[in-house]
């Protein structure tokens, strides 16, 4: 067993820890109060490579491994949750279900232009009326010829009025339960596609999340993501993909309440010494310090697990529950060690309290993770194969130029 990280994942995460010290933390509490997301920032994040990070290099990636990925979410979390919501629906939810299940031709129109930076991409599952109770959605989708016919309401979307591609899953068949559902890619500039942006939430507040309704939008049948009746199984595999970048993303929360609370524990003096030499303050700063131990260990692992092209939701579920459980935590803490300056914003940790809660509600409820976990101990729960597991990391074929695989 080997815990050391290559060379690869060091240089990429000096890159984007670089990135974030000079260009997302001197400005990221501006664009918080504006709750407004900074416009600079998915065009930078194209620039750097980021989108297409852990996508091979002949549909426009960098050719990183998923360990990357995951290295990078936490990276750009520690600076603000905004940044790793941009990777976990754009990279993980969408890029990484096209390549996935799509076919060569939806990976050229689509895959190409995410993983460069050119377009932008989305994940649109959740509805006004559903969450979790994925099977009950509402939208549906009517064959007819050639296209079919896609109408309903997505909500909670990110990036909804900033993408231009859509992974969106409807009923095609309302009476199979979830056989029934298909997955489509739907782009922003097809007739009968609207979308807005949503405002006045807790956290995430420098971020873009929306609504997107499609009112009688044909979606042509090649751009249907898998097969008639798959799209159950496309997105079950989708959320495999975008629980890891969150629950690497929230292990990067943690790390910044850690240090940011180990900094104002130094700084700070009460009695005539630092507030850090206190039992109680310690006991806060050795528990964050044990959260991110543990949590970066449980992504790290599911990561591994990606690179080996192994089925990995029960260990991505779990990784996902402890981390954004415990960035709850840890922001808790943070507040209360920083004391009436953690009640303000002039000190980030009231931010992170605000951002840390989301994540334990969205791809997955810490509940509905709890629940999952508990199956699978009691044998209640086995996973299956899909039909397309996402594909191993294979560096001399993920990293090759177009031209050098010419024929595959």
């Amino acid at each position: 067993m080997d815990f050391m990280l290559n060379e690869e994942h060091l240089q990429a995460t000096k890159m984007v820890r670089d990135y974030v010290a000079r260009e997302v933390i001197p400005t990221i509490g501006e664009w918080d109060r504006k709750q407004q997301i900074n416009p600079a920032i998915l065009p930078r994040m194209g620039e750097l490579g980021l989108l297409g990070i852990c996508i091979p290099v002949r549909y426009g990636g960098q050719g990183f491994d998923y360990i990357t990925l995951g290295l990078v979410c936490e990276e750009l979390e520690r600076g603000d949750t905004t940044l790793r919501v941009v990777m976990s629906v754009h990279a993980g939810l969408n890029s990484l279900s096209l390549l996935q299940w799509g076919t060569e031709d939806q990976k050229q129109r689509f895959l190409v232009p995410q993983a460069t930076g050119e377009k932008y991409a989305a994940f649109a599952l959740t509805e006004p009326g559903v969450g979790s109770d994925v099977i009950n959605m509402a939208s549906t989708a009517r064959r007819e010829g050639d296209v079919y016919v896609l109408n309903g309401e997505k909500m909670w979307i990110s990036l909804a009025s900033k993408a231009h591609h859509f992974l969106v899953v409807a009923k095609t068949d309302p009476s199979a339960g979830h056989t029934g559902m298909t997955a489509f890619i739907v782009t922003s500039d097809q007739k009968g596609v609207k979308s807005g942006d949503i405002h006045g939430k807790l956290g995430v507040r420098a971020g873009s999340t929306g609504w997107v309704a499609f009112e009688n939008v044909e979606v042509p049948v090649e751009n249907r993501l898998g097969e008639e009746g798959e799209g159950f199984k496309v997105a079950m595999g989708s959320l495999d993909n975008g629980r890891y970048t969150v629950a690497a993303g929230a292990t990067g929360l943690i790390r910044a309440c850690l240090e940011d609370s180990l900094k104002y524990a130094k700084e700070r003096t009460t009695g005539g010494k630092p507030i850090a030499e206190h039992q109680l303050i310690k006991q806060k700063l050795g528990f964050m310090q044990q959260w991110y131990d543990a949590a970066r260990l449980l992504y790290l692992k599911s990561g591994w697990m990606k690179n080996a092209g192994m089925r990995n939701t029960r260990e991505t579920g779990l990784a996902k529950w402890f981390a954004t459980d415990h960035s709850v935590q840890a922001a808790l803490e943070a507040v209360q060690l920083h004391g009436a300056y953690g009640f303000s914003d002039e000190y980030p940790v009231e931010r992170y309290l605000r951002n840390s809660k989301g994540a334990t509600i969205y791809e997955g409820t810490s509940e509905i993770h709890q629940l999952m976990q508990a199956d699978y101990a009691l044998g209640n729960r086995v996973d299956r194969p899909l039909r397309c597991e996402l594909p191993a990391y294979d560096a001399d074929h993920w990293q090759n130029e177009p031209e050098t695989v010419a024929g595959d």
